[in-house]
């Protein structure tokens, strides 16, 4: 086993990664900027070092400073948790490079699938359905350019290949205005991911957005872990995810389970990997691959008994996989509502200083946080401070559960986004299963 692990991120994640590694018997070096110094995970950590100011640039975007970091405290590898640096293939090959172990795939399969057309051809001819598109990118031919909208069917998407987050896309309901959204978003990639390189594909009006989480060891042995339902976003960031998917059948989850594992197998994938699809009409479309642990990751966790961080941590030290496709059961339900320090209505962000907090609990609950009474948070970043978690015996018990839970959970201090996450498990739709990811905007008004 490792000895000594870097835990080159912050908040939530990186008290996870600690919890684990203490469980493991892992030593631990928090890096922080000035102004996470009284994070949770800091204060816990076996060592700590401070990486830069506030500004994520000039501390946990830094790779010069969160190598040198590793070598001056002696740490065996990094783990980058989600966000940031997880699905930069430049660090990856540096931390390797550097002699440090990187707590994920290796950079080329980072590199691979971070470019959304490379990843789509990939996935295609290693049997995973796709959604129907230009197979490749789109280059400067008007003509060609109108010819594959054609065939594909308005509406179309324009992506950007190296696109996320819900950056880079921009919907075309006719040829009058095709060409000019190519040029659009074409202009919007090259500033946003210094990669001008587009693609074309079917707009599906009403998907739900349904991912399969796989681990790998990369000995040979892959598995899948089911699925969850992330559809339930705004502005295409999630807001509740669960697992297992409502309305998904048993056939359909051993289908395109097996998809995600001969794929993984083909691209000879280590560590865990979410393959994130479309769903409609009864059909699977995959859009991308996130190659890191999920925000999303503890519903898996707690439906399958599998601890993902700590397979992380062991396939890192070089161990095969310590249990089979076979052993993996899917039992109960589970849900998770991202508490965000924002208010409900307007979603402006609210940071400031925590001046009373108070942890839900009982059967079945889960809380991933970083904060405490008297932390404040700041503005720098994300505003995710929280993860609530519910596991039920059924789909209704599990939302049950997080009502009560969320009743009980107390942050004063700051605006929080509660109200809202309750609003939604009193939703009649939610209530009812299988809503498209447009259901929340809907809802919401906008």
């Amino acid at each position: 086993m490792l000895d000594k692990l870097l835990i080159a991120n912050r908040g939530e994640i990186a008290l996870r990664i600690l919890r684990a590694c203490k469980e493991l018997g892992i030593k631990t070096v928090a890096t922080h900027s000035v102004a996470d110094r009284d994070l949770k995970h800091v204060l816990l950590a076996d060592e700590t070092v401070c990486i830069g100011p506030a500004s994520s640039v000039d501390s946990y975007l830094n790779i010069p400073r969160i190598i040198s970091a590793a070598e001056v405290t002696g740490a065996a590898a990094i783990h980058p948790g989600y966000g940031f640096l997880s699905e930069n293939a430049d660090f990856a090959e540096q931390v390797e490079h550097s002699g440090f172990i990187f707590v994920g795939p290796k950079a080329e399969t980072i590199r691979m699938m971070g470019d959304k057309v490379s990843a789509i051809n990939v996935m295609r001819k290693a049997g995973v359905p796709c959604v129907p598109g230009s197979d490749g990118c789109l280059n400067d031919n008007v003509t060609e350019n109108i010819a594959h909208a054609r065939r594909i069917g308005y509406p179309v998407i324009i992506k950007a290949s190296g696109g996320g987050g819900g950056r880079g896309m921009r919907v075309v309901y006719s040829e009058t205005e095709l060409i000019q959204t190519i040029a659009m978003t074409r202009s919007e990639a090259k500033v946003t991911f210094n990669n001008h390189d587009v693609y074309m594909e079917k707009f599906l009006e009403n998907p739900r957005h349904v991912e399969v989480q796989i681990i790998a060891d990369g000995q040979g042995s892959v598995i899948h872990l089911g699925e969850r339902d992330c559809s339930i976003q705004r502005r295409h960031q999630k807001v509740v995810e669960e697992a297992p998917a409502p309305g998904i059948t048993d056939e359909m989850r051993e289908y395109i389970g097996k998809c995600c594992v001969n794929a993984c197998i083909k691209i000879g994938y280590r560590g865990v990997g979410t393959l994130e699809f479309l769903y409609e009409d009864g059909e699977f479309y995959f859009i991308e691959m996130n190659t890191r642990i999920q925000v999303e990751h503890p519903v898996t966790e707690m439906v399958t008994g599998i601890d993902l961080v700590k397979e992380q941590l062991r396939i890192a030290s070089g161990k095969p996989l310590s249990f089979s496709q076979n052993e993996i059961k899917v039992r109960g339900h589970a849900i998770e509502c991202r508490i965000n320090a924002e208010d409900s209505v307007h979603f402006f962000p609210s940071p400031g200083t925590i001046k009373c907090f108070h942890a839900p609990g009982g059967m079945g609950v889960r809380w991933e946080s970083h904060i405490y009474t008297g932390y404040a948070v700041p503005p720098y970043y994300d505003s995710m401070i929280g993860k609530l978690i519910v596991l039920g015996e059924h789909r209704d018990v599990a939302i049950a559960r997080m009502k009560n839970a969320l009743a009980e959970i107390i942050i004063e201090g700051i605006e929080t986004n509660v109200a809202l996450q309750e609003s939604i498990m009193n939703d009649k739709g939610f209530q009812r299963g299988g809503t498209n990811i447009h259901y929340l905007e809907k809802k919401l008004g906008f």
